[in-house]
């Protein structure tokens, strides 16, 4: 693998390839792209974890989602992992990484409108922003200190939450569920920008910052995250193999609706954008069904 930011685009002919936007910074992907002056070195291949062939100079017309539900196998999130989240949900922390599942289907754009089913409108929708991660090649009992040599890349990310389904008793049963709560479709947008670790390492220094309607509701380092990236891929290779294409979310910092003493669940409308510092920003509208 050559490149280290990689775009899913269509050129001027309608033609749909990827390619390394031509930029110095995330900012000016966007801010190329409306001046109509991005382009990109073309890589040229069936999916952001394929094997890519490197071509050349290109121009942008339109930048398209860099992963599709095709190409995701499965998305794996982890659950209290950023250790002031933990405190303001009234949780110990977990001696391992908690997992759970979303379906692939929960994949959506990175300025797609996230539908929220009727069952889901209940007046407990959250937001949750997240770094993720995109595993490059097929692994299993993958240790530490090789973990980050199977990280194609990482993406921004919201793990939408319907949190009446995920945690009271009456619609959850006794134990916390996570997984139907969480994997309606479209509940994980993801930004265009996959960063490889050649640019921003483990990921351990970025900034994470989730708006709504404009206000900022979340504001952390990922340097709170209390499972580091190797840890987090080197726990879920345990004898499962991690396939290609495959997603990990790393979990939410503190400022989720659910979180304060008044919560500010999401309504119909309402914007939700998460920015990563170096990796770029999502911007969704939740749309009710």
């Amino acid at each position: 693998m050559t490149w280290t930011r990689l775009i899913r685009f269509a050129d001027d002919n309608g033609r749909e390839t990827f390619g390394e936007p031509i930029i110095e910074n995330e900012g000016q992907l966007t801010e190329l792209l409306s001046k109509g002056e991005l382009y990109a070195t073309e890589y040229a291949g069936a999916s952001p974890v394929a094997a890519l062939t490197k071509g050349e100079k290109v121009h942008v017309k339109t930048l398209l989602d860099i992963l599709r539900p095709s190409d995701v196998p499965i998305v794996r999130c982890i659950g209290l992992n950023y250790t002031k989240h933990i405190k303001e949900g009234g949780r110990t922390p977990p001696p391992y990484p908690s997992v759970f599942i979303k379906p692939s289907t929960s994949v959506a754009g990175y300025e797609e409108d996230v539908p929220v089913p009727k069952i889901a409108q209940d007046g407990t929708m959250d937001y949750e922003g997240e770094l993720a991660l995109v595993i490059g090649k097929a692994g299993k009992n993958i240790p530490k200190s090789e973990a980050l040599s199977y990280v194609a890349g990482y993406l921004v990310s919201n793990d939408v939450s319907a949190r009446a389904w995920q945690r009271d008793p009456k619609k959850a049963g006794g134990v916390p569920q996570w997984c139907f709560a969480k994997g309606f479709d479209k509940f994980a947008p993801l930004s265009p920008l996959l960063v490889s670790p050649a640019l921003v390492g483990n990921a351990s220094t970025l900034q994470l910052q989730t708006f709504v309607n404009g206000e900022e509701r979340q504001n952390e380092t990922t340097g709170d995250l209390l499972f580091g990236v190797e840890e987090i891929v080197s726990f879920c290779s345990q004898g499962t193999t991690l396939e290609a294409g495959s997603l990990i979310l790393t979990g939410t910092p503190s400022g989720v609706a659910m979180g304060m003493k008044e919560p500010k669940y999401l309504q119909d409308g309402d914007v939700v954008e998460v920015r990563i510092s170096q990796l770029g920003s999502i911007k969704n509208k939740m749309v009710f069904e």
